[in-house]
């Protein structure tokens, strides 16, 4: 099979990607820097501590390497709107980084880690992948001008790539003892199951939109889903697929209060919550049409029931308190 470097593998979904290209019987390398990643959640004999803006330590790491799969970045919105800089330094610094040793060690294929963040507020629901960008967040800039980026390395470079622009990612697989562990938490599952059990009231950030119960609608996808969309798109390059964007969601959403409460449902327990002013930027409604995905590279959502979702975070949760 192939050999893959995947940087940001000692994350959320770099982590639990990397076990899903295991288990296809590929040869893993990680590359990660630790600054947000965990070294317990990858075997060690795969984990390679290195700087991804450190274009000279990363080339060895290429040496043999078939394709890369990209995640290292930081992801929290509201961050990225207090630090701009660290933003665009680590992600949009750290990618082109990684593309120039790509390029010296002659490897031409990548799947990118993007977001839905490319979209800002978008003018249609569900979003295909023909919307304009409108990122209304550094961190969604980060993502947009690093899709810039590889569109003009595909031209010019010949470098293939395939950009998965994923909506919410969220539950866990406990199977593997893997599951969402950021510091701060900033992901709306998570943060439920925190004021569980700290009794600490969660914060609601606005109940005065057009949708069912004023609470905005979000597009929940199961981070095995997401998975598996990688090595879906990872096929589809090493078999000599173009260049791609796809989205990677359900096509359906649900609102915040809809979460909150088959999150009471599934723990059977009272979500301590207040109600807050709406945030800067957050959009009404974000739902992925996934058509496109699917219809490409045969793929589908098979754990992405929101009780599926919350059962399996809710098993992580527990275990990591337990």
């Amino acid at each position: 099979m192939s050999k893959i470097l995947v940087t940001g593998g000692a994350g959320y979904i770099g982590s639990i990607t990397t076990r899903h290209l295991l288990a296809q019987g590929h040869q893993v390398v990680v590359l990660d820097d630790l600054s947000r990643g965990h070294r317990h959640t990858t075997p060690p004999e795969l984990l390679r501590i290195v700087h991804l803006q450190d274009t000279a330590q990363v080339e060895p790491h290429l040496e043999g390497v078939d394709a890369v799969v990209h995640f290292a970045a930081y992801i929290a919105v509201g961050e990225s709107t207090r630090e701009p800089e660290l933003y665009f330094s680590n992600n949009i610094g750290g990618s082109l980084s990684l593309f120039a040793a790509m390029a010296r060690m002659g490897v031409k294929r990548l799947v990118f880690s993007s977001t839905a963040a490319v979209y800002g507020n978008p003018e249609k629901v569900p979003i295909p992948e023909d919307a304009p960008f409108g990122p209304v967040s550094p961190y969604g800039e980060s993502k947009t001008t690093v899709e810039r980026i590889l569109g003009q390395l595909d031209q010019f470079r010949g470098l293939r790539s395939v950009a998965l622009r994923y909506f919410n990612a969220c539950g866990a697989e406990p199977e593997n003892g893997l599951g969402e562990e950021h510091e701060p938490e900033t992901h709306l599952i998570p943060l439920l199951l925190r004021a569980i059990e700290s009794g600490q009231p969660v914060q609601i950030f606005g109940t005065d939109y057009p949708t069912s119960d004023g609470t905005c609608v979000r597009d929940y996808i199961h981070v095995s889903d997401l998975a598996d969309a990688h090595v879906a798109a990872l096929n589809h390059l090493m078999k000599g697929g173009a260049s791609a964007q796809f989205n990677v969601g359900t096509g359906r959403g649900e609102t915040v209060m809809e979460v909150l409460r088959v999150v009471e449902e599934v723990t059977g327990k009272k979500v301590p919550f207040t109600i807050a002013p709406r945030r800067d930027g957050d959009a009404a409604e974000l739902v992925a049409d996934s058509t496109k995905l699917r219809r490409t590279l045969g793929w589908e959502p098979r754990r992405s029931e929101l009780r599926q979702i919350v059962e399996d975070a809710w098993t992580f949760f527990q275990r990591g308190r337990g």
